[in-house]
């Protein structure tokens, strides 16, 4: 099977670095199109489509990620692999996306 007609789902890690990258500054939240309810947060990165799910002003994990050439998955992919992009950050990097988070919701 041709995995162009059935790519393979983005996996947690290369969600993780993703999130990590935005975190250590190396790419920038889109926060033109950031869109928050329900405590959900849809952001865009470097063409990445996440939408980031929060508890109060806590960032608990990732709903779903699409990626550029079209690659998805979601918290459902993730937990049958019992990791979410989320969990991967460390303590440091958790925290700064939060921050990153806030202030792109304060933003709009």
């Amino acid at each position: 099977m041709s995995r162009v007609n059935n790519p393979s789902p983005l996996s947690a890690r290369e969600v993780y670095q993703l999130l990590r990258d935005v975190a250590l500054g190396t790419r920038v939240l889109d926060t033109s199109c950031s869109q928050c309810h329900d405590g959900q947060i849809a952001v865009l990165i470097d063409g990445w489509r996440l939408t980031l799910c929060t508890d109060g002003t806590a960032l608990g994990y990732c709903a779903e990620c699409q990626a550029p050439d079209g690659r998805a998955a979601g918290a459902d992919t993730w937990q049958r692999f019992g990791t979410d992009p989320v969990q991967l950050l460390s303590r440091w990097e958790h925290e700064q996306l939060e921050r990153l988070l806030r202030t792109a919701v304060a933003g709009r």
